[in-house]
């Protein structure tokens, strides 16, 4: 009888620390503001599109 109320014991105190540390990550991400993601700029994509096209061409030797 004493092994399971230990093993009880160990089981909640496991759950009631694993909340806390949930808890306590939930704060610190509310504490963070998050940074916004600006996309890339068209001009850069379209830039590097051109030049992987261009050396898609110059490999099949179709220049």
């Amino acid at each position: 009888m004493a092994e399971l109320k230990k093993k009880k014991v160990a089981a909640l105190a496991a759950v009631n620390a694993y909340l806390q540390e949930e808890e306590a990550a939930a704060l610190l991400a509310q504490a963070v503001p998050e940074i916004p993601v600006t996309p890339p700029p068209l001009w850069a994509l379209a830039g590097r599109q051109d030049i992987m096209t261009m050396r898609r061409l110059i490999q099949m030797k179709a220049f």
